[in-house]
């Protein structure tokens, strides 16, 4: 069958987790709001709204039988469906994501301090110095935790030869860090190389290639989750 996945049409954000599961696996799936626009999202949501359960926010999966809100819910359920979360460490995968998610949350606190309703320009003297307490010290801690993850089983990915949701998640957060904080991201290169090589082998795999270099793989820009502004950045 054919998922539909609504995500906002225009930036990577949340949905692209989704995404590079799909996508990486061969699984069939339409962009809905990408073919139809962020208008025909906007109407799909709120016709599901007031059935109490229906999605908070984007992103979502209508797989036919239920729809799936939620990144870490999401990959959970296409782990078991598709096999690529192995029942024994499917706990352990899910556990990684939830963790992804918390430093994704962290990331867009970064230049939305105040308030997530507030432009970034309303609020640069505290975005600067959520970054400058972010770079560092939340973004080793994180990364360390996920180097510690990526080199447990011998790599490439984090359960050895087979690659995962989880992986292709860090593939995605490591992208997003160096987007937003290049310098910063290359001072740390060197005690990372769990994660640098996991980010390699994800960017090597056929499918994943094919989809970095289509036009479905939308380009990082300052309207999505990972942001880069020069002023927030530094060694």
């Amino acid at each position: 069958m054919t998922y539909h996945l609504w995500y906002w049409p225009d930036i990577q954000g949340r949905g692209e987790f989704v995404r590079l599961a799909l996508e990486g696996a061969g699984i069939d799936y339409r962009d809905c709001a990408r073919l139809r626009g962020a208008e025909a999202l906007m109407h799909d949501l709120e016709a599901r709204a007031g059935s109490g359960r229906g999605p908070f926010a984007p992103p979502y999966l209508d797989t036919g039988d239920a729809v799936i809100a939620q990144v870490a819910n999401i990959l959970l359920f296409l782990g078991e469906r598709h096999d690529l979360a192995p029942a024994s460490d499917r706990l352990w995968l899910h556990q990684l994501q939830l963790t992804v998610a918390d430093c994704v949350a962290e990331v867009h606190n970064v230049h939305h301090p105040i308030g997530t309703g507030d432009y970034y320009e309303d609020q640069k003297p505290e975005a600067a110095r959520a970054a400058g307490q972010f770079r560092d010290e939340r973004m080793p801690k994180f990364l360390d935790h996920f180097e510690d993850a990526a080199r447990q089983a011998g790599g490439p990915f984090v359960l050895g030869d087979r690659w995962t949701y989880a992986d292709t998640s860090l593939f995605q957060l490591i992208e997003g860090l160096r987007y937003m904080f290049p310098q910063r991201m290359h001072t740390l290169a060197d005690e990372y190389p769990g994660l640098i090589g996991l980010r390699d082998a994800v960017a090597a795999l056929p499918r994943i290639a094919g989809y970095l270099a289509s036009e479905r793989r939308i380009a990082f820009n300052t309207d999505g989750i990972f942001r880069h502004y020069p002023e927030l950045d530094a060694a």
